[in-house]
């Protein structure tokens, strides 16, 4: 009988509760109804509110909904909470205490993947280095499960994963903060404040970050940001072999950007020359960070022709300073996914000129006081929308780098009314990004959503 076999046998004398539906949670509950699994669903939402599609095809589970529905946790023998139910929630503890067991989809997955793990975490960038990494194993014919903060849960997949397979995961703090185990080639892009609205304190998020490190083995791999300091602070966590990458200097072991502008990856003896900086798609030096990150936690997997057929190839993942279109000589650039002021400041500095940059939303207590250089350097129009619109422009006009003449400052109270302040404001071979250094959730679901409707509102531009 395989683990897995044994996992979900074990499972069909329990009553197993999921907090919260979505696209993760939705396949897994469908899977332990198949295998016979006492299954109810906790969620905030109230009934009435579900769609009926999603409520049929869910047909067996039990529901607890509505403001209680996490005061019954104690009557359940396992709880699986999503990435966005805070770990340490008090209702979560409480049930800990009493002996029901809190775990999640990612938890589960490691525990049972029959396969190498690859993992990235980091404040920004992850997404793109994750999807490099994936690419350069599947160019190298391997088959590749791409999951976590992207890609399709893994769990519910997990008997169609074979030794010979790779995994390849994104992972946020909120799901390192409760995992106990480690990947075996775990890569950290960057460190900085992220995600102070739902964590303690800054301890905690890079405690959670350090969950990727602290429990390989001698015989894992790390990959490391040399040229970030936050990461650097990890650097003695590691235990297996450890590879630095840096844009600055060339590290003993690890990927780096030689003074020619040429990527290399040097193995402890000898530096192999890859391909130069110039040909890569995707602009930006933090671009060719991502690249090199990519590079290193694959190097001895993927042949130097594979990484470079791909790397020529790669054009981006959505809303990472996307392009979207060019009309009447200004470029349009989606970069949603830059939900914190490090990497909107990296949006900032790709373009090599003065843009025109939308920015705002949500507010998770992240201080804006480091991106007010940067856009003051970087932007010759700010256009401000959503909860955080005065807390930036506060930081941005007292900062000793503001000059009224450089930078104008406009307000707007909707996507589709700054996207026309854009439209009206630029002149041929102007820039506009639209990257917020903010959460969505003050106007959005999601920033998946926020992108998507950044993106059709300046397809309709006329």
């Amino acid at each position: 009988m395989s683990k897995t076999t044994r996992f979900f046998e074990g499972m069909k004398g329990k009553k197993v509760a999921f907090i919260g539906t979505g696209v993760s949670h939705n396949e897994l509950i469908r899977l332990f109804l198949s295998k016979g699994i006492d299954v109810t669903v906790l969620d905030r939402k109230p009934l009435e509110d579900y769609d009926k599609e999603l409520l049929s095809s869910l047909d067996g589970a039990k529901f607890i909904t509505g403001q209680g529905y996490l005061d019954s946790l104690a009557d359940f023998d396992v709880v699986y909470r999503t990435p966005g139910m805070y770990y340490n929630n008090p209702k979560l503890l409480e049930a800990r205490e009493k002996g029901v067991v809190i775990t999640s989809e990612m938890e589960s997955f490691f525990e049972l993947c029959p396969c190498r793990i690859f993992a990235v975490t980091g404040s920004n960038g992850k997404t793109t280095t994750t999807t490099l990494i994936s690419e350069f194993l599947k160019a190298e014919g391997y088959t590749v499960w791409l999951g976590g903060n992207i890609g399709n849960a893994l769990l519910p997949r997990i008997e169609s994963i074979s030794e010979d397979d790779y995994a390849v995961v994104e992972l946020s703090s909120f799901q390192l903060i409760s995992m106990r185990q480690s990947p075996d080639v775990a890569v950290v892009t960057n460190i900085s404040p992220n995600h102070l609205d739902v964590h303690k304190d800054m301890d905690e998020y890079v405690a959670a970050k350090c969950n990727i490190l602290d429990h390989q083995s001698a015989f894992s791999k790390a990959v490391i940001n040399a040229d970030d300091p936050g990461s650097m602070q990890l650097r003695s966590r590691v235990r297996g072999a450890l590879n630095l990458v840096s844009l600055k200097e060339k590290p003993a072991v690890g990927g780096y950007l030689d003074k020619n502008g040429i990527l290399c990856y040097r193995d402890g003896r000898k530096s192999v020359k890859i391909m130069s900086a110039s040909d890569l798609r995707i602009p930006g030096s933090h671009n060719i960070e991502n690249v090199l990150m990519a590079i290193s936690a694959v190097w001895g997997d993927v042949s130097a022709d594979s990484i470079v057929k791909t790397a020529k190839k790669f054009s981006g993942v959505e809303h990472r300073i996307e392009f979207v279109r060019e009309l009447d000589g200004v470029k349009y650039y989606n970069d949603s996914e830059a939900t914190t002021p490090t990497s909107t400041a990296v949006c900032l500095k790709s373009f090599g000129k003065r843009i025109i940059l939308i920015a705002g939303g949500y507010d998770k207590m992240i201080p804006f006081e480091p991106l007010a250089k940067p856009i003051n350097d970087y932007a010759k129009i700010l256009i401000l929308i959503g909860a955080t619109a005065p807390k930036i422009e506060k930081a941005v006009t007292e900062d000793v780098s503001y000059d009224p003449e450089n930078v104008k400052i406009l307000h707007a109270g909707s996507m589709k009314e700054a996207v026309k302040l854009a439209r009206e404001n630029s002149v041929s071979g102007d820039v506009v990004a639209m990257s917020p250094a903010c959460a969505s959730f003050d106007m959005y679901p999601n920033c998946l959503v926020r992108g998507r409707d950044f993106k059709d509102l300046v397809k309709a531009l006329k």
